[in-house]
């Protein structure tokens, strides 16, 4: 019996701010393939493991957490922002944060929860195909995909994105201390022994400073070939 080749794969790789989770809802919409959004999975998990009470640099009980907190993504209507529901709550404001951010590239530099999680990520891969949105898709989880971008643009520049989208969710912040956070988290991910956020050798390069969405989305299609 022929096997059936696996649906394809765009993975979309870069640091935080450098506007992977719309570009790549927008282009998943745009082709009709599903979407993984790798760092909700992380960010998720910081937040179960906050919400245990869990010394985040305790690698035995994050990854015990990670082996058992439910993850669901339920799509939300008028094509509204993703809900992202752990262990049975609706917590996808509180993933947006730079607290949980935080705890997210904490725990993601733990091995054996980056292991836990590995299974969960691959079996989103489904036809018709998949955009998966992370730090590592294109090096690690999907490092066979046909199909790699890396995102990026200049800390400053991603401080005002992420500075403009609290406000309009009513938090308090500062531009200074989330540049300081953002350029803190650049160094962490980038150093850490697994995984480190890198392009991976074949993937396409889109600085999105100055950019419009609909431009990189343009970008972004375009590596895609029929």
């Amino acid at each position: 019996m022929q096997t059936r080749p696996p649906a394809p794969v765009l993975t979309i790789d870069g640091p935080s701010g450098s506007g992977k989770g719309t570009i790549s809802r927008l282009v998943a919409e745009h082709l009709g393939w599903r979407l993984l959004d790798s760092g909700a999975l992380y960010r998720a998990l910081g937040y179960a493991a906050g919400a245990a009470g869990l010394d985040l640099s305790d690698a035995e009980a994050v990854t015990r957490c990670a082996e058992t907190t439910r993850i669901q993504f339920r799509a939300a209507p008028n094509d509204g922002e993703t809900r992202v529901i752990v262990n049975g709550r609706d917590a996808t404001d509180e993933l947006r944060t730079e607290t949980a951010g935080a705890a997210a590239s904490a725990i993601a530099s733990v091995p054996s929860v980056r292991k836990a999680l590995v299974d969960l990520q691959l079996s989103f891969r489904k036809p018709p195909g998949l955009v998966a949105d992370g730090r590592d898709m294109g090096t690690v989880i999907f490092p066979d995909a046909a199909f790699k971008v890396f995102l990026t643009a200049s800390a400053a520049e991603r401080a005002k994105r992420r500075y403009k989208q609290l406000k309009e969710k009513g938090l308090s912040v500062t531009l200074s201390t989330l540049q300081s956070e953002i350029e803190a988290r650049d160094a962490r991910d980038a150093l850490r022994a697994v995984a480190p956020l890198k392009p991976a050798a074949d993937a396409v390069l889109v600085d999105t400073t100055g950019m419009g969405i609909e431009d990189v989305v343009a970008k972004v299609l375009a590596v895609v070939k029929p």
